[in-house]
């Protein structure tokens, strides 16, 4: 009740102490003609406080309450009394006032007849020396001025809701801005070191190596001067995207989310806690923009669509994964309803392999809770590298090739099969460059034990041959992309930052060999088993759900995975399978028994 109390309004104020007085008075003129009582004093004093409280203490619960109680016990009393002092009904005027001020919807339709008519109607039976006509219009004026300050009342909340709404929606599109901005100048970044950055990287090395060719002093001087100018250019390109860098990118994700959380307990004025459980490390940009959408949107529903007055905001640090929790004390639903901004945050995880999941009640309030596996950044976005080969020149040149580049670093070497399983478990590469022919360990066997051990370390075959049968192997394998060792140094880079992004990508000459067998394969087919296929249970159970007709981006959301996570497993599953497309490979599957029809 106390916090019933801490949310009243003025008209809540005016409302008591217009009933406070009206009932102090009562008392006071009670005692003063207490001879002419028929009942202990006591007795009526009793009835007075009950009528003053009880009412009071029902309008709080429900407005319905209050007019019952209201009619019954102060409109009894002044009858009693009315009954002893004719001039007593005018008593009920206050009250009349107060009916209608708090009556609500329809219950006008029977409070208005009971006020102005029957209570008069009851008034002059008991006393009938009063008019019966002039009470009516004591009463109506007083229900009437009622009914305009209820209308004043309502006016009022109204104005109050909008202009809380508006808070909350300024806070929200302040918030959209800045996520948006920071999006878009993390994007630009990106494309700029990426493109320009690697252009100009590229075209200085490029022309370093040309330095010995050059016989006389006037080219050396000009390749001097190309190199001057590149050199500042891409000093340039470096300068702009320092400058483009947003200034909450520099804060830590908990300092992010506390700024969030005062900001909109400033503007929204609703009570927002924090806590943090655990040591904060390190998070990818987008796990931790992940993380501010989240919040931003659960704030926002909390007072939009609960009517949340104190919201607890909780972040947890632990060894495999990252949790937010969003709680409130709004109302909660029965129903709830996915909206867009709750389907977009579920997706940002989903592409992190996170997932958010909401709890909520009728009464209970809501929770919002987002969790992610823990990805820590990379430092300054280096993608580790390990070459495995058996020839040592082919290990150098491979290292000294891709070291040019700023992105790729190159943190092994292996000559063979069992080492390269040793160094992928000392140093963890984010893409093993593995070729396949290689005494000992074979490259395919160290790849299908990579990654039975390890399956987030991607693996890149080169080799030096085309062949066919060979390259199916090391895919059914669990290999993420095949290439041959002639490719430009170029290609090869740009091939390794698609495999490290989750991308496959087959050799084009390679691919054509490939389906090339499998139209063979095709002409002479030979009845295999589920086993022969060596299909992992990951591809068993996405072609499965291929099989029942759902899409991709469906899939991904019932198993926790990103899109482009599932589109790799059933490339994966198409390609041991020996198919083109989902037609075909629901087929084979239902042929080889591994999906039900």
């Amino acid at each position: 009740m106390l916090d019933m109390v801490k949310q009243w309004f003025w008209f809540d104020w005016i409302m008591l102490a217009l009933r406070l007085i009206t009932s102090v008075s009562f008392i006071l003129t009670t005692i003063s003609f207490q001879e002419g009582l028929t009942l202990p004093l006591w007795i009526v004093i009793f009835w007075e406080i009950a009528a003053f409280s009880i009412p009071w203490v029902c309008l709080l619960l429900n407005y319905k309450y209050y007019l019952f109680t209201e009619i019954l016990l102060y409109g009894g009393l002044c009858i009693f009394l009315t009954s002893l002092f004719p001039d007593a009904y005018s008593t009920f005027i206050v009250s009349a006032f107060l009916i209608a001020a708090n009556s609500n919807h329809l219950s006008y339709h029977w409070t208005a007849p009971a006020t102005v008519l029957v209570m008069p109607g009851i008034f002059h039976a008991v006393s009938p020396s009063n008019s019966y006509w002039v009470i009516i219009t004591y009463y109506g004026l007083a229900y009437v001025l009622g009914f305009a300050f209820h209308l004043l009342i309502v006016n009022h909340r109204q104005n109050e809701t909008i202009r809380k709404q508006n808070a909350v929606l300024e806070q929200y599109m302040s918030q959209i801005e800045r996520i948006t901005l920071a999006e878009e100048r993390s994007r630009l970044s990106r494309e700029l070191h990426d493109t320009v950055g690697h252009a100009y990287t590229s075209i200085i090395m490029g022309m370093e190596t040309l330095r010995p060719e050059l016989a006389n002093e006037t080219g050396i001087q000009r390749l001097d001067s190309l190199l001057e100018m590149g050199r500042k250019s891409i000093e340039e390109v470096r300068g702009y995207l320092h400058q483009m860098e947003s200034p909450q990118q520099s804060l830590s994700l908990v300092q992010s989310l506390q700024k969030l959380g005062d900001e909109f307990q400033e503007h929204a004025q609703v009570d927002v806690s924090f806590r943090v459980f655990g040591e904060e490390y390190q998070l990818s940009l987008q796990a931790k923009m992940a993380f501010i959408r989240c919040l931003q949107e659960s704030l926002t529903n909390a007072v939009r669509h609960g009517q949340a007055t104190e919201i607890t905001v909780s972040l947890q640090f632990e060894q495999q994964y990252t949790r937010l929790e969003v709680h409130d004390n709004g109302r909660g639903t029965k129903e709830w309803r996915e909206g867009f901004g709750m389907n977009a945050m579920k997706e940002r995880a989903m592409n992190l392999q996170g997932q958010v999941s909401v709890y909520t009640n009728s009464g209970d309030g809501t929770l919002v809770a987002c969790t992610l596996p823990r990805q820590a950044e990379m430092a300054d976005g280096l993608i580790r590298l390990l070459i495995v080969d058996d020839q040592p020149f082919i290990r150098e040149s491979l290292r000294t090739l891709l070291d040019r580049y700023q992105d790729l670093n190159v943190d092994g070497l292996a000559e063979d099969g069992e080492q390269a399983v040793d160094l992928c478990g000392r140093l963890q590469p984010h893409v093993v460059l593995m070729d396949l022919d290689m005494p000992g360990m074979s490259g395919a066997e160290a790849t299908k034990m990579i990654k039975q051990q390890w399956p987030h370390i991607r693996v890149l075959i080169l080799t030096t041959f085309q062949d066919s049968g060979q390259a199916l192997d090391v895919l059914r394998n669990g290999a993420d992309g095949f290439l041959l060792k002639s490719t430009e140094t170029l290609e090869l880079a740009n091939t390794i930052r698609l495999i490290h992004r989750g991308g496959t990508l087959i050799d084009q000459g390679m691919s054509h060999k490939i389906f090339e067998k499998f139209d063979e394969s095709i002409e002479s087919p030979q009845p295999k088993a589920a086993d022969d296929y060596d299909l992992t249970t990951r591809e068993i159970e996405i072609l499965q759900l291929v099989a029942k007709g759902l899409r991709y981006k469906t899939i991904a959301s019932k198993l926790y995975l990103s899109d482009g996570t599932v589109r790799n497993y059933a490339s994966s599953a198409y390609l041991k399978l020996g198919v083109r497309n989902k037609e075909e490979a629901v087929q084979k599957a239902l042929e080889i028994g591994i999906t039900i029809s």
